[in-house]
């Protein structure tokens, strides 16, 4: 009888631990993981904070060193998948070779996306989203450099608050009117640009590139509205795009990312995907929605290599994420675009819990500020979609353990 192959094509989050749960399931077969950088799988998160300001001590790897021996984990970097050949079932890998499977998982995640106007200047501009990006930074934060920060998504303010740690001058330049716009609810977004504010970052909103130039050694960045801001290095975020082109070229059906279904396996019963590369059908809004979160790489890695085995997905909660900047810990769960928002505390007096309640008053969205403890109950009372009088989920004398039990 032959040996199964299952070949993970990415090597980050969401590939990684699928890998570990083949193994954790039981699966004997062979299990490849590929991935194109020449590091063993790591995190993202560090990589705008703990990587930066503490490089030394800052361990990223997903999993433990000697892991993937341990479970016979095949790991092969430093190399690419340049095509798929799904009637053959192989994979064709930039180093010449070609790897045969049963089953395939597409965790390529997502890159970057440029700007060439500012890539155009070439040093000195850089963006962040790899282990080397962040290595490459460490020589550009540093005491008295003015740093010029393009995008103010979470990456962006989580390195400007980096930045100001290390000593820098931060400006932020961001085309929207708010911070964190897709993200966060409007109240939130301005508290922590007050707070930015008040550490000496300067903020641009509704600020539109016009043209970039060297002066005189400098970075100088000119704005549609005839600003001109002056700095020793860039750091762009604009988003990032899915690496949808290995799937696209094999025929695989692409809609915002690679689709797939509830099972996590796209238009080919035999590949599956996951991470952020993996678009799902959204049935509140009807679209196909991709998640660029930590939590959804692990969860959706873990639910593909259980549909990989026949098995069923764990049920999915309220999706959830995190920032850490300017000291504050901030956690999000569920709909962010919730109409209503109440606090529970003072926003700018920190620790509070925000609540998002849709029109008829139910609980789809929560937030918590130097509260972490309180986001397991604001979670569950998410998924429950609870409705409570907000008299009463603003008191803070009616724990949140309570409430969930009382739903």
């Amino acid at each position: 009888m032959n040996c199964p192959v299952y070949v993970i094509v990415g090597a980050g989050q969401a590939g990684a631990n699928a890998a570990a749960e083949l193994r954790r399931q039981g699966f004997d077969g062979r299990v490849l993981l590929l991935g194109d950088e020449p590091h063993v799988p790591y995190e993202r998160p560090p990589l705008s904070k703990d990587a930066l300001l503490r490089p030394e001590q800052t361990r990223c790897a997903v999993h433990a060193e000697g892991f993937y021996d341990q479970h016979e984990i095949e790991l092969i970097l430093d190399v690419s998948v340049i095509a798929l050949d799904r009637q053959a079932r192989t994979a064709m890998l930039s180093n010449g070779e070609s790897l045969a499977y049963d089953k395939l998982l597409l965790a390529t995640g997502a890159r970057v996306r440029r700007l060439p106007l500012l890539d155009a200047l070439g040093a000195n501009v850089h963006t962040l989203r790899t282990i080397d990006d962040a290595r490459k930074l460490t020589s550009e934060l540093r005491p008295g450099r003015r740093i010029l920060l393009v995008g103010a998504g979470v990456i962006g303010l989580e390195l400007a608050s980096t930045a100001v740690d290390l000593g820098a001058h931060v400006t932020v330049i961001e085309a929207a009117p708010s911070a964190m716009g897709r993200c966060s609810p409007s109240l939130l977004s301005q508290f922590l640009c007050d707070v930015h504010r008040r550490r000496g970052v300067a903020l641009h909103f509704d600020a539109t590139l016009a043209a970039v130039a060297r002066e005189n050694g400098e970075i100088v960045l000119k704005l549609q509205d005839g600003t001109r801001i002056v700095g020793d290095a860039v750091i762009y975020g604009i988003g990032v795009e899915p690496h949808t082109w290995l799937a696209e070229a094999a025929g695989l059906a692409v809609d915002n990312g690679i689709m797939i279904d509830t099972q996590c396996r796209t238009s080919d019963p035999r590949i599956y995907a996951a991470g952020d590369v993996a678009s799902r059908h959204d049935a509140a809004s009807g679209r196909h929605l991709r998640r660029e979160t930590w939590e959804n790489a692990q969860n959706q890695g873990i639910a593909a290599a259980r549909s990989m085995l026949g098995l069923s997905p764990e049920a999915e909660a309220a999706p959830w994420f995190w920032t850490d900047q300017c000291g504050f810990n901030v956690q999000f769960v569920g709909d962010m675009s919730a109409p209503n928002w109440i606090v529970r505390g003072q926003l700018d007096t920190p620790p509070c819990v925000l609540f998002g309640l849709d029109e008829q008053g139910v609980l789809i969205g929560a937030i918590t500020v130097n509260l972490g403890r309180d986001m397991r109950s604001a979670r569950e009372l998410v998924d429950r979609r609870a409705k409570i009088p907000p008299e009463v989920l603003l008191d803070p004398r009616q724990a949140l353990r309570a409430l969930v039990k009382a739903v």
